[in-house]
């Protein structure tokens, strides 16, 4: 910053130039606040606690002409500008460290007559080392930029504030409420994400801003598109932003419905009666478990191949003959080993798979149990085991609400489940309120596939609040359709102990299915693949603690379709 004797000059930031402002639902571009862009100028601010800032200068805003506003982008660093876990900016800035920057500029700002909107630490949810805010608990930033956002209005209540994260994924885990956000701001090839490239798409050309516009698509808030110096001015390309908002446009009518329906940090849709189980159930192909009393559902996965060759049926009526209802994770390809069809969900748009989904919804078609039916599962993990990963969000939004749409009512028994594995993104790939009654999720202890040591697994809880935070735009009940934990007899016991508890306390998971098997080894490369196998006791004091009785029947109709 500047300094011009009677005080501190905002500093100009250049290579973060305003591209664009996108309304939000229409997805009209309308420049910046409805006209040219430069009528609005982005300006710098860098603060360190108020121990530091004490005896320096206040701050003087610049003079602007009549019509011209200001996007003010405020840094909170540490004393020592050090990135280490102990400078959490976020927690000194909930502490009162930065009242006094925070009621000077505000006062200030309160008897302008541009309009400023200010923006706090940005980019926060690449998990890059560029800002001391980042790496941190979502919920912990959160919460310290509506203490920001609610300590400014007090003194200016015509300020807008902007939340701004790239638009990488897993952003909306940061979003901190409706209430305190007026605008929301992405950056096109930001430093951060140049530390952080394993999702594709990149962070600057027109996938990429297709994939950052509808990442943001359900808050309903206007998007201000910010360049960097990878991407200046003169290299954004017009077109990128026609072509995005067109795509967007032919998807408004289902996105429309699922931001109606969508309400972050509220709570979640019930999906059982509080003081009853779950439904409990188990993958277990050597059908270890499938018979003790506490199963409720089974857990089959089928591919094209199995429903075509007579296998899926096969699978389903040994199911039914044990009374159970069934878990059926529908693969859309002829297996691992088969070749791949790289374009399958494109291809499934254009009714080369018709054949397939018809017999399947055929075999379906009179089955008096339920059918948890999850399609194309784990779609977000930014990895190529399945040939729907890593792919379009869009495009596979568009070909999951085509295969579930395939239905038409065919069976009032079946329940749509939408499976993301619960990672960073899963959002991206929602597909609308209307086509989806569970969300599952999946729950294994191995936060990282080359921790060999099984007590370093994660716990369920921990997991599982993490994973459902993700989804808290989203309010359907969820089912964990798998889950799972390595290591001894008694390791796992007491990891199922804690699973259990937190089942009991969420009364939003209408089942739970176990994952009584090994993963397989191709999936590993030279690690050996985890094996989640339990004991049939270990299995039955963990029914007993989740208050699942020995001895009880479930009738395959006591599920209620979600609303």
């Amino acid at each position: 910053m500047k300094k011009d004797g009677t005080g501190v000059l905002l500093q100009v930031r250049t290579t973060e130039p305003i591209l664009e402002w996108v309304e939000p639902h229409t997805w009209a571009s309308a420049g910046a606040l409805g006209a040219s862009s430069r009528n609005m100028h982005h300006y710098g601010l860098s603060w360190k606690p108020a121990s530091s800032y004490s005896k320096s200068l206040p701050i003087e805003l610049p003079r602007l002409p009549a019509g011209h506003s200001v996007l003010l982008t405020i840094e909170l660093w540490p004393e020592h500008d050090v990135l280490t876990a102990q400078n959490d900016v976020m927690q000194e800035l909930t502490k009162g460290a930065f009242d006094q920057q925070i009621d000077q500029l505000c006062a200030r700002i309160a008897a302008q007559k541009s309009t400023y909107y200010l923006r706090l630490n940005p980019e926060m949810e690449v998990p890059a080392k560029v800002y001391p805010w980042q790496n941190q608990a979502p919920q912990a930033f959160s919460q310290a930029f509506r203490y920001f956002a609610q300590r400014c209005r007090k003194l200016a209540p015509q300020v807008k504030i902007v939340w701004g994260p790239a638009g990488y994924p897993g952003d909306l885990e940061f979003w901190p409420g409706n209430d305190v956000v007026d605008v929301v701001s992405i950056t096109m090839g930001s430093a951060s994400e140049a530390q952080a490239p394993a999702y594709p798409g990149g962070s600057k050309g027109q996938d990429a801003l297709l994939r950052k516009l509808h990442r943001l698509s359900i808050v309903g808030k206007p998007v201000l598109i910010l360049g960097s110096p990878a991407l200046p001015r003169q290299e954004f390309r017009r077109e990128w932003l026609l072509a995005a908002t067109q795509e967007l446009r032919a998807h408004q009518q289902w996105m429309a419905k699922s931001q109606q329906a969508a309400g972050p940090l509220q709570k979640r849709l019930p999906g059982r009666e509080a003081g009853t189980a779950p439904v409990l159930g188990v993958l277990d192909r050597n059908h270890l478990l499938v018979n003790q009393p506490a199963v409720q559902v089974e857990h089959l996965f089928t591919d094209w191949l199995q429903i075509m060759n007579g296998g899926l049926q096969k699978d389903l009526q040994g199911v039914f003959g044990r009374n159970h209802d069934v878990i059926l994770t529908v693969e859309p390809w002829n297996g691992p080993e088969k070749p791949r069809d790289k374009e399958v969900l494109a291809n499934i748009l254009r009714g080369h798979y018709d054949k397939q989904i018809r017999t399947l919804y055929g075999l379906l078609s009179n089955v008096q149990h339920t059918v948890y039916l999850r399609w194309a599962h784990e779609m977000e993990i930014p990895i190529t085991r399945y040939a729907w990963q890593s792919q379009n969000p869009l495009t596979y939004i568009k070909a999951y609400r085509y295969f579930t749409l395939f239905n038409q009512g065919n069976n009032p028994n079946i329940r749509r489940v939408w499976g993301p594995a619960g990672d960073r993104g899963s959002l991206d790939y929602w597909p609308g309120d209307d086509v989806v009654d569970y969300i599952s999720i999946a729950i294994y202890g191995l936060p990282d596939k080359n921790i060999t040591d099984h007590t370093q697994q994660e716990t369920f809880r921990d997991i599982f609040q993490r994973k459902t935070r993700r989804m808290a735009f989203v309010h359907k009940p969820i089912f964990i359709t798998e889950f799972g934990v390595k290591g001894p007899d008694d390791f796992q016991q007491q990891w199922l102990q804690d699973a259990a508890q937190t089942l009991w306390e969420h009364p939003e998971v209408v089942g739970a299915c176990y994952f009584n098997w090994q993963d397989l080894p191709e999936a590993w490369g030279k690690i050996q693949a985890p094996d989640w196998s339990i004991t049939p006791a270990a299995f039955q004091k963990f029914a007993a603690s989740l208050g699942v009785s020995s001895t009880q029947t479930v009738p395959s109709s006591s599920m209620a379709k979600a609303d």
